[in-house]
């Protein structure tokens, strides 16, 4: 590559002299013209001196004027030819000789300044080209390296395109199982939420069950303490020569309110009379109700003519603060009847 680079300058600078030189020979020449010219005009001169001297040599020779008058009037009237000599006798070879001498001389100091040129000049080429040499080597050295460089750079583009492409089918799928989820969220949202009402109108329907058995409950358990106090009362009666057979109805409401509490307690007062001269009074009597156990109260007859009647009132509170309270009133029937001794229960 130097080599081819040195030619390369070589031949330029070769062109570059060559012009030099034909620039300097048409110098030369132009130069030759004007110094010729010069030539012939100080040879005319010198000519043109000669010949004024030849005729200052000759005037004093010359006749009197008065001859000279003559004689211009008798070569007046004749006409003359005359035939010049312009040969100048010049000596061009030693002229041509001289020219050449100078051209020579010129010629070998431009060619002595053109390789002395030339010469500094290779060397400095010589050194450029060892410094070109190696700023060319490491320009080659960075460029390789800028090259591993982009190659790494790339590789890390392709590796960063690829997990850009991961995440975002990492981040589709995501938003897909999310959607899902959340429909499947809202299915299941939906489902409790129906589940949540059916329970509720469930939870209502047994609670109106439940408040409905609590109240048949309660009636029948006023209607067993009624009954066990109209036998307590019939046991304590005195036994005559005729054994009525009772006939005892029972009639009344006994409404019951059922509250979210563990206890209840119902309370009441009731009056007993049978005819027949013989009569017991009671104050009042009632039972409670609650999740330890039952008791139950007392009760008192009272006579009357012609049958046995029963009377009261009865209340109802629950143990809460959301308890409800109630007061019920009814009546009993007790008829005696001697013809039989079927009891009915109505």
């Amino acid at each position: 590559m130097l080599r081819s680079n040195r030619r390369e300058w070589q031949s330029l600078w070769c062109s570059f002299g060559y012009e030099d030189e034909i620039n300097r020979r048409t110098g030369a020449e132009n130069e030759f013209v004007v110094l010729k010219k010069d030539v012939d005009g100080a040879y005319m001169n010198k000519v043109e001196l000669q010949g004024q001297g030849r005729c200052a040599g000759r005037g004093n020779q010359l006749p009197e004027s008065s001859e000279l008058s003559q004689m211009q009037q008798q070569v007046s009237d004749t006409s003359v030819v005359l035939s010049m000599d312009n040969n100048r006798n010049l000596d061009l070879n030693s002229i041509i000789a001289e020219v050449k001498a100078q051209y020579e001389d010129i010629a070998n100091r431009s060619r002595a300044e053109a390789e002395a040129w030339y010469q500094n000049k290779y060397e400095e080429l010589q050194v450029s080209a060892g410094r070109h040499g190696d700023d060319l080597r490491n320009t080659k050295i960075e460029i390789s390296e800028i090259n591993r460089m982009v190659q790494r750079l790339r590789n890390e583009i392709d590796s960063v395109k690829k997990q850009c492409a991961n995440l975002q089918a990492a981040i589709a799928e995501a938003e897909e199982r999310g959607e899902m989820a959340l429909k499947d969220a809202k299915a299941k949202l939906a489902e409790l939420e129906d589940a949540l009402q059916k329970a509720k109108a469930d939870l209502a329907r047994q609670l109106r069950e439940y408040q409905e058995l609590m109240n048949v409950k309660l009636a029948l358990d006023i209607e067993i303490a009624t009954y066990r106090k109209l036998l307590e009362g019939e046991e304590s009666l005195p036994t005559s020569g005729l054994q009525p057979s009772p006939h005892v109805g029972v009639s009344g409401s006994f409404p019951a309110v059922v509250s979210s509490s563990s206890g209840m307690g119902y309370g009441g007062g009731s009056s007993l009379g049978l005819g027949g001269g013989l009569g017991l009074g009671g104050g009042s009597g009632g039972y409670t109700m609650s999740s330890s156990g039952f008791g139950g109260g007392s009760g008192g007859f009272g006579g009357g003519s012609g049958g046995l009647s029963y009377g009261g009132g009865s209340s109802f509170s629950s143990g809460s603060s959301r308890g409800i309270s109630s007061s019920t009133g009814g009546s009993v029937r007790i008829v005696s009847k001697t013809t039989t001794s079927k009891k009915t229960i109505r």
